[in-house]
């Protein structure tokens, strides 16, 4: 059984190992593909912090993951294909954009599966981001007024 899932992995925490783990729990092979920086900005207002290599490496290193895949179209049914899945996870965030509604179609005519996870609430990559710069502002006024 091949499940496959995308996403744009940057930051990886807490929220991206349990969609990782929850697909080991249900495939025997773990594909992921990983969105490109033209990708990402085709659909979110700021391009990854860390850079594509980078983000395969890291996924690459997971134990629950086998294959990983950078994608640089922003389109899945080529990956279903290319690796013959039986089951693709998405995340609550699934529309009816023209890509999905597409792999949707191709996957329903090949009897396969389409499961919809929820997010882990715990964190996510914009919140990391967020955060991050919230603490930099804090820094740099702490040290302009002990200065």
């Amino acid at each position: 059984m091949i499940v496959y899932t995308v996403g744009t992995f940057d930051l990886l925490h807490v929220g991206h190992l349990a969609l990782l783990q929850y697909c080991r729990t249900i495939a025997d092979v773990v594909a992921v593909g990983v969105a490109s920086d033209r990708v990402v900005s085709s659909y979110k207002p700021n391009v990854p912090v860390i850079p594509l290599d980078q983000r395969v490496d890291m996924l690459k290193a997971m134990r629950c993951v086998d294959i990983v895949r950078p994608y640089h179209e922003l389109e899945y049914v080529s990956g279903c294909k290319e690796l013959n899945v039986d089951i693709f996870v998405v995340g609550e965030d699934w529309g009816n954009k023209r890509h999905n509604i597409d792999v949707e179609s191709y996957l329903t005519s090949e009897g396969k599966e389409i499961i919809q996870v929820l997010y882990n609430s715990r964190t996510s990559s914009t919140r990391i981001k967020q955060k991050t710069i919230a603490q930099s502002h804090i820094s740099n006024y702490i040290e302009k007024s002990v200065a």
